[in-house]
């Protein structure tokens, strides 16, 4: 192609050229990449330019493909030209060069040409295959951690990003990802477990290398010695010794268990005891005017050390001294008194016998017998209720009333069906005025289920052991809210005979005496309960143990520093001075709609200046406690007895707290035609509901509506409550009670206490006995929920259903066997079989990870019987499931684990209680001996 000018091309250069300069390019052509089979485009821009051609690999471009565009500068009037070209895939890959395929731009003036760069055009890829992929790697903690990775061969060279987890790894002080692809950790933490990924990309494809997983394990390390022990013998040679466990820190992930014993034992010598012994007799002191010499010793040869015995015998001596001159004055003197003496009970038998006729004229007048035994049983007489018919177990009416003609007799331990039983105790003085002024001798478990706690009450309470209290120890129900002894509620009754009901909280407690098998604790429909693990009370030892809900105000709980809300009642479990070799598991219901990025949810306990202190984050690893929370409730493990609660933080506006809404309703005592709508806004907890029970048991209140769950959002928004759809032309209400508003801070921080509000409705006819309205319950840019309330507002149309059935009351406590869900001999084997460790990895670590209780591995490791621990978690974990079924699939997965590298009989006899799902289940229901039968 020939680049030189025509004639005609002059002369309009010429006539068009105001300017005497070569061109100048305003836009050069850029090195391009060919993606796939998409052509590129190269542009180039220049002023003053007549003609602009491009130029590849030596050639010039044909005319014909280029496309061009002119306009002139305003400012200068100058030509500007715009030039572009495509290029194809097929061109560059036909292009056999010394180097790669290049374009530039060749622009023409009057006077001269101008050449611009050379831009170079590549096809782009990226291969799939990683020319180096990460390695997986177990680093002990604080080690260094470097991970190779070379991309794939491309154009344009691959970038490299890391992923941890598939989330992108950011470099810091202790990361860096900048160095030739490759990660390097400097000091390796626990969080820097996980599985890591190359990630390298271009403008062509992503490709991803295998993945390298990273353990952090941590070596086990001995804690210091306890101190020694006092000598196991009282007197002589015996041992002592001294411990250590392998927690500082300990063994994680795989690292090793501490080398070294951790027991040590060093021969001892205790002092024996010395026995008194008398000294010599001091001398005759002088007569005296009683006639006597005297003289004494003392117990000082020797003196009776580390509890040897006293002397025996007399200290003191004496004799008469006058030789017998003061016998006959004796003698005297005591005529004097025989003869006083025989007056004086002449007068007292007198006394007595007018006593005794009076005393029992006045018992006549009563009726009742002092001597016949059936009066110490009218103190306590039986009684039953009529039998309701069945329905809505949680529906209320006030109709229902006790049937004194049919006796029931309680026996200990007792449940009560609900607390009106109790209420119905203290409320009817005639069940105790047979006797006013008698003591009655009773078992104490007995006085326990009637809801009477205290020592000092009028009755003496028998002592289940003789060991029940080590070391002298008594229960302390110091802070325990209880509602009085027997004489307390009687006198109140006597004293105002006329006096209404007054709504009472019965206290929520529950007591019982636990031995080296252990057993269970339950505070009936609170959601709270207690699991002593068996043989954590040592042998011939046993516990009267309790557990109570606090129902005072629980505002000190409350950190003032932070926005905390208490989630769960506050429970205390004791007696203080509780000795247990291994950790109970308590059991608490809390009411937190829990994720992790919406609440920090903290176990707090009670000190002894009572004030509270935090003693684990639910999310953190712990040592010293376990907390395994769940959707309703939280399991602990506990090894220090006092009062625990659950408090939590909000970290957003998202955190949610499950509300319980129920509406109840009673006739108005002030107003014939009235009628009251009450709606009560609780935290959704078993306990937080059983004040509402109590106190509408004692109004006569009626539950009209099933309870509904209100998901109450931490927006700072109010709960609103309106009544709709009431009948206009039967029903009015009063004015402007339509819609009611509880604020934000009264729901968010009721710490357990009912929030109520009150609907008051009025009839205007008699002959209407029916009502139906709904209650609309919204927290404002919340959630909503609709009560329906449709009922009959006349007594006699009032139905008759049991206000409060407590399904899962069928005891407070139980010892022993029937405790425990797993039979103890299958308990024992799996201890024996994953405390040890096993060079496949069946240990207890894959026990808890089977069973998806895995967290804070560290906790069970410090124990002396991890895997007893973990099911003793287990047990609290599934104590309302009644089944086997998860523990017996867990061994079953492991059973089939083991024997891909065992013998079918070695497997056989390491777990003989692995069997089929099917085949647990069957076992339900029977005795402790056939489970055990079963399982072997």
């Amino acid at each position: 192609m020939s680049c030189s000018l025509s004639p005609g091309s002059r002369s309009d250069a010429l006539q068009h050229g105001t300017s005497g300069t070569l061109p100048h390019f305003l836009q050069e052509p850029d090195d391009a990449y060919i993606v796939k089979s998409n052509p590129i485009k190269l542009k180039c821009r220049a002023r003053p330019a007549l003609q602009i051609f491009f130029k590849c690999n030596g050639e010039w471009v044909h005319q014909s493909q280029h496309q061009s565009q002119e306009h002139t500068d305003e400012g200068t009037g100058l030509k500007i030209r715009e030039v572009m070209i495509n290029v194809s895939r097929q061109q560059v890959e036909d292009f056999h060069g010394p180097e790669d395929y290049w374009c530039l731009c060749v622009a023409w003036s009057h006077l001269g040409t101008s050449k611009s760069r050379k831009a170079t055009v590549r096809i782009a890829y990226l291969r799939k295959n990683f020319e180096q992929d990460p390695q997986g790697r177990e680093v002990p903690i604080k080690g260094m951690i470097v991970l190779h990775c070379r991309p794939p061969e491309g154009v344009p060279v691959a970038e490299v990003e890391w992923l941890k987890n598939e989330e992108p790894v950011g470099s810091d002080g202790n990361i860096d990802t900048r160095a030739d692809h490759n990660l390097i950790i400097q000091e390796a933490r626990l969080s820097d477990s996980g599985n890591y990924t190359c990630l390298a990309s271009n403008i062509v494809a992503k490709r991803r290398s295998l993945t390298a997983t990273v353990v952090i394990f941590v070596n086990g390390g001995w804690s210091l010695w306890t101190d020694w022990s006092a000598c196991n013998v009282p007197c002589g040679r015996g041992v002592q010794k001294r411990s250590r466990t392998c927690t500082n820190p300990a063994p994680l992930n795989g690292g090793a268990f501490c080398e070294g014993m951790s027991v040590q034992k060093s021969t001892c010598n205790a002092l024996c005891p010395v026995d008194g012994g008398w000294a010599e007799w001091t001398e005759w002191t002088v007569c005296s005017g009683e006639c006597e010499r005297q003289r004494n010793r003392e117990c000082t040869a020797p003196e009776p050390k580390r509890g040897g015995r006293l002397c025996d015998g007399a200290a003191l001596g004496t004799y008469n001294c006058t030789g017998g001159l003061c016998t006959h004055s004796l003698e005297g003197s005591s005529d004097v008194a025989l003869y006083s003496g025989l007056a004086a009970g002449v007068v007292t038998v007198v006394v007595l016998i007018v006593a005794v006729t009076l005393y029992r004229r006045n018992q006549s007048e009563y009726g009742v017998d002092v001597i016949d035994s059936s009066a110490l049983t009218g103190g306590f007489q039986s009684f039953s209720f009529k039998t309701a018919r069945q329905g809505n177990p949680l529906l209320i009416t006030s109709s229902l009333q006790p049937d004194l003609t049919v006796s029931r007799t309680y026996t200990s331990p007792i449940c009560f069906q609900d607390s009106m039983d109790k209420e119905l105790i203290s409320q009817e003085p005639s069940l105790f005025d047979p006797l006013p002024d008698l003591k009655v001798k009773v078992h104490s478990s007995f006085m326990v289920s009637l809801g009477v706690s205290e020592r000092g009450a009028e009755y003496h309470a028998q002592k289940a052991h003789p060991q029940t209290f080590p070391r002298g120890l008594a229960p302390d129900y110091s802070g325990v809210r209880v509602e009085g002894t027997l004489r307390e509620r009687r006198e109140k009754s006597l004293l105002a005979p006329h006096a209404p009901p007054m709504p009472s909280r019965p206290p929520l407690r529950t007591s019982g005496v636990l031995g080296h098998a252990g057993g269970r604790l339950v505070v009936p429909n609170t959601g709270v309960s207690l699991l002593v693990p068996h043989g954590g009370i040592a042998e011939d030892t046993t516990w009267e143990m309790y557990m109570v809900i606090n129902q005072e105000d629980s505002s000190s709980t409350l950190s003032e520093e932070s926005q905390e809300v208490l989630l769960s009642p506050e429970v205390t479990y004791g007696p203080p001075g509780l000795d247990l070799s291994c950790p109970v598991a308590m059991t608490i219901a809390h009411c937190a709609e829990f994720a992790t990025d919406n609440w920090n949810i903290r176990l707090k306990r009670q000190t002894q200046d009572n004030k509270w202190e935090e003693v684990m984050s639910v999310e953190e690893e712990s040592t010293s406690c376990y907390c395994l929370l769940e959707a309703q409730c939280c399991h602990l493990l506990l090894e220090s007895p006092g009062r625990y609660a659950l408090v939590g933080e909000p970290l957003s506006q998202e955190a949610v707290k499950r509300l319980r809404l129920a509406v109840f309703g009673s006739a108005d005592n002030t107003n014939p035609l009235g009628y009251s709508l009450r709606v009560y806004c609780v935290d959704n907890t078993p306990y937080a509901f059983q004040e509402v029970a109590s106190v509408e048991r004692v109004r006569g209140g009626r539950l009209l509506e099933e309870p509904k769950t209100l998901l109450f959002r931490g927006n700072s928004f109010s709960l609103q409550l309106s009544i709709q759809d009431i009948p206009q032309f039967l029903w009015s209400i009063k004015p402007f009670t339509t819609c009611q508003e509880f604020s934000f801070s009264q729901v968010w921080a009721s710490n357990q206490r009912p929030l109520q509000c009150a609907f008051s409705l009025e009839r205007y006819s008699p002959a209407s006995s029916q009502l139906s309205c709904k209650i609309s319950v919204r927290q404002v840019k919340g959630q909503e929920q609709i009560l329906q309330v449709y009922t009959s507002v006349v007594e006699s149309e009032k139905e008759v259903v049991p206000f409060f059935t407590q399904s899962n009351c069928t005891t407070t406590s139980l010892t022993g066997s029937r405790a425990f869900k797993i039979p103890l001999s299958i308990r024992q084997r799996i201890c024996a079989t994953f405390d040890t460790a096993n060079a496949k990895g069946k240990d207890w670590q894959l026990l808890a990870q089977k069973l998806h209780i895995d967290r804070n591995l560290c906790y069970f490791a410090r124990q002396e019987s991890p895997s007893a621990v973990i099911l003793s978690l287990w047990e609290a974990q599934h104590q309302d499931t009644g089944d086997l079924d998860s523990l017996a699939s867990a061994l079953e997965e492991i059973g089939k684990v083991h024997s891909s590298t065992h013998s079918t009989s070695s497997r056989a006899t390491t777990l003989t209680t692995t069997g089929t799902t099917t085949r647990t289940t069957t076992t339900l229901g029977r005795s402790t001996e056939e489970l055990d039968t079963e399982f072997t």
